[in-house]
């Protein structure tokens, strides 16, 4: 009798506890956080998906053009520490050119829902076509950064047919993060997840600008950090723990050679991100995360790939060096598919 009283009085907390997180938790227009307004440009939109049996939901934004329609569409894939709202200003440039732009929120980021499921970058790239299928869009250009470089890569493996050109926006797995990062269970990555707060949220994010971070920046903490305090937190650091372990375990290192699509490497050369970086012995903290050497590196692999190198500029080009990263993605684009491969560029004289 004992033992059935404690399974209902379980059961129904559990019961609670889904009702509380089951929906993903993310900023809607006129909220404040920290104090300071918040207002995305961009609505989202929900597409259903069956995930292992679970029925979820995946976030969007579908943006027409503003000015003639060019007949092209981009497919903006977000990093790791993000959700499709921090490519709002790209949205807004790439619409004035005439381009249809799909920003979607993978499961377990930003307004999409959070499944205790198994990530990986196959599955993201499946349901990003089923997407793409869903808005009847056959054909795209691919602007992938960090953690979206490796699904970009991954899509691009998967449907080729579907991807007309490719940019890599210093994407992450350009090393294998096996050989030199020390492995941690799942359940220790969760509990460090569990315990994040605002200020190490920030003071994280402050490393993806060495010495040039800005308090416009400070909006992209508030939109990582909205799920903090809430019912959906649980659920958020689960999914973020799950997708940690698959950036760590499905490495696209070895098949970038294999990307038969134009391919544009963006590169911030001041960029040293690494993956379980605090968990680098001394001796590597300053070995891992070249990205200089690894864009190069990358560059060289993929066939016929264009490299760009912004100077000045650590992990995300399109905040940090917004004019660099739009003429490098426009000259890119413009240019005809048998002569994709212009010679290797060094941004430093468009100015910075």
């Amino acid at each position: 009798m004992i033992d059935s009283v404690r399974f209902a009085v379980r059961l129904m907390l559990a019961f609670v506890l889904l009702g509380a997180i089951s929906e993903p938790s993310s900023f809607v227009e006129g909220q404040t956080f920290q104090g300071q307004p918040f207002h995305p440009k961009y609505s989202v939109q929900f597409f259903p998906l069956q995930v292992e049996n679970q029925d979820l939901r995946m976030a969007y934004r579908d943006v027409l053009p503003t000015s003639a329609p060019n007949g092209k569409a981009v497919l903006l894939l977000h990093g790791k520490n993000f959700s499709g709202f921090y490519w709002e200003s790209t949205i807004e440039f790439l619409e004035q050119q005439g381009y249809r732009v799909i920003a979607p929120d993978q499961l377990g980021f930003g307004a999409s829902s959070r499944p205790d499921i198994h990530y990986s970058f196959h599955q993201m790239a499946e349901n990003t076509k089923a997407l793409l299928d869903h808005l009847g869009v056959k054909r795209v250009n691919v602007i992938a950064h960090s953690m979206g470089g490796m699904l970009g890569i991954r899509f691009t493996l998967l449907f080729p047919e579907t991807v007309e050109k490719l940019v890599l926006e210093n994407p992450i797995g350009l090393e294998d993060y096996r050989k030199f990062v020390p492995y941690i269970p799942l359940q220790q990555q969760y509990a460090a997840e569990l315990s994040q707060t605002y200020e190490k949220i920030l003071d994280y994010q402050k490393t993806y600008y060495p010495g040039a971070w800005k308090p416009e920046y400070e909006v992209y903490v508030q939109d990582q950090a909205s799920v903090l305090g809430t019912g959906e937190y649980p659920r958020d650091a689960w999914s973020s723990a799950l997708t940690y372990h698959m950036v760590y375990e499905e490495p696209v290192i070895y098949e970038m050679d294999e990307i038969s699509r134009p391919t544009l490497l963006i590169i911030g050369q001041d960029d040293r991100t690494v993956v379980g970086k605090n968990r680098l012995p001394p001796a590597l903290q300053s070995v891992a995360g070249q990205y200089p050497e690894l864009g190069r590196k990358a560059h060289v692999t993929i066939k016929g790939s264009t490299l760009v190198e912004v100077p000045d500029c650590g992990h995300i080009p399109h905040i940090q060096k917004p004019d660099q990263f739009r003429n490098a993605v426009m000259t890119f684009f413009a240019a005809a598919p048998s002569s994709s491969r212009f010679s290797e560029q060094h941004v430093a004289s468009q100015g910075k």
